[in-house]
């Protein structure tokens, strides 16, 4: 496969297999069963007929595909649920059969939720789960939680009256640019949230609970998915809101109303160990895990030999690219000369905004192993690199990534673009227009994490 062509088909390939993997209706489908009275979720077994009512809520970027799984296999069975997404990510797409992304109205209530920062209809969702797991809790009944990425700011409620939309979003937003880990954020947020960290599961304590999981975070950290409305963080790995508002030097960007709460941070209350005999169930369905997966059996189908940086993830942007070039070299050196080289590395990059341009840690990613390769591979080789979001959305731009090879920097500096000033303005996405080389998928009702797929051959 020497022809750079091919070589960039096959990335495109490799990525589309990847997201069939990850399919989160699929994932939900394939995870319960339905036979006479009992419920059959993953190894978990339910009587039904100790249940007169079944409730739902989903929330994230995969809440829809989910709800309309769960609903698939429950029919008449399921009361009621609530669904809160953002549209944003739910545009269904023309090749999708429209059961992937249809409710009934009259078991479900949608709302659509702000995606990076909250908005009024993630508080009014907050407010309708409120109302739902009241009646739940009253009817001791059976509630599902559908949770995915991206439900942190979907469904939202301050911990204290005195903060208010603005203060959740002016906060989220300095959150999310300060280039702290999904941890530390998370940590923070539940600080002044009413429904993170398990706030939103212990409003119905009288009921058997189950959550399934689309997970966006490192494995094990199911906790920090949407922030863990259903679950709080291990004691051992909780981390301090105030020490993460000191470290990034915060103090001075959040409104007063969230410090207060920070520095006056209530326990959490584990209802996962509750001591009552109660349901309590998290189980992860498909995480970056499985589409690191999906895609190095798609890349050993197209006979590359594989290579799996386990530890290449969630370092720094500028780190994390360094080190898949050195790897990636290392991987050419030891493997045979004819053979057609594929390193995949998931997870997501730190990615601190510099600039006021469009673009996101998967755009960047791409533009800087493209400037390394310039200066790292020989004229024999031919390079591809497909970085992209797998829930087809990175940053504030409208594209999922990008894909790069040998020969993006001298196309781009011979129509006058700058790579190094494009990646000073955060203005990756615009680079990757100019050149027609952004990946655009639309929303794939999925998200587990990046993805990052570096191909290399030799040359004929």
């Amino acid at each position: 496969m020497s022809n750079l062509t091919q070589l960039r088909l096959a990335a495109r390939e490799i990525f589309n297999a990847t997201l069939q993997g990850a399919d989160s209706y699929e994932g939900v489908r394939g995870a319960i069963a339905l036979n006479g009275s009992k419920l059959q979720i993953c190894d978990v077994t339910i009587d039904l007929t100790d249940h007169q009512k079944i409730y739902s809520i989903a929330i994230g970027k995969a809440a829809l595909p989910m709800a309309a799984a769960l609903e698939y296999v429950l029919g008449y069975r399921l009361t009621a649920g609530i669904i809160s997404t953002s549209s944003r990510y739910n545009a269904r797409r023309a090749s999708e059969p429209a059961t992937r992304s249809q409710v009934s109205n009259s078991r479900h209530t949608v709302f659509d939720g702000g995606h990076p920062e909250p908005n009024e209809q993630s508080l009014a969702a907050a407010q309708a789960c409120f109302d739902l797991l009241k009646r739940a809790d009253e009817a001791r009944a059976l509630v599902i939680f559908l949770i995915s990425g991206g439900g942190s700011a979907m469904l939202e409620w301050p911990i204290s009256e005195d903060i208010s939309l603005n203060d959740l979003r002016a906060t989220n937003n300095v959150l999310v640019n300060c280039g702290a880990s999904i941890s530390e954020i998370n940590a923070v947020r539940r600080a002044f949230s009413g429904v993170k960290g398990g706030r939103l599961a212990a409003r119905a304590t009288n009921c058997d609970q189950i959550t399934l999981i689309v997970s966006d975070v490192p494995a094990g950290q199911g906790y920090n998915v949407a922030s863990g409305p259903t679950l709080s963080p291990p004691s051992d790995v909780a981390l301090s809101a105030r020490e993460i508002v000191a470290g990034y030097e915060l103090r001075s960007k959040l409104p007063e109303s969230v410090l207060r709460a920070v520095y006056s941070e209530q326990p959490l209350r584990k209802v996962e160990s509750d001591g009552s005999s109660y349901l309590r169930k998290h189980l992860v369905l498909l995480d970056n895990t499985s589409a690191v997966a999906a895609a190095a059996q798609a890349a050993r189908d197209r006979n590359f030999y594989v290579e799996i940086a386990t530890d290449i993830s969630d370092q720094s942007i500028e780190k994390g690219c360094a080190q898949l070039m050195t790897r990636l070299l290392q991987i050419q050196q030891g493997a045979q000369q004819s053979s057609a080289t594929c390193l995949i590395s998931g997870g997501e990059f730190s990615c601190p905004v510099r600039g006021q341009g469009i673009g996101g840690r998967n755009l960047e990613s791409a533009l800087r192993l493209a400037c390394s390769s310039n200066l790292s591979l020989s004229d024999s080789e031919n390079f591809v690199a497909l970085c992209a979001g797998t829930d087809g959305i990175d940053g504030n731009s409208p594209a999922a990534g990008a894909i790069v090879d040998n020969t993006t920097i001298s196309r781009a500096r011979a129509i006058g673009l700058d790579p190094e000033g494009y990646l000073s303005r955060s203005d990756s996405y615009s680079f990757f227009v100019a050149l027609g080389d952004v990946i655009t998928t639309g929303p794939t009702g999925t998200n587990v994490r990046d993805l990052r797929i570096l191909l290399t051959t030799l040359t004929q």
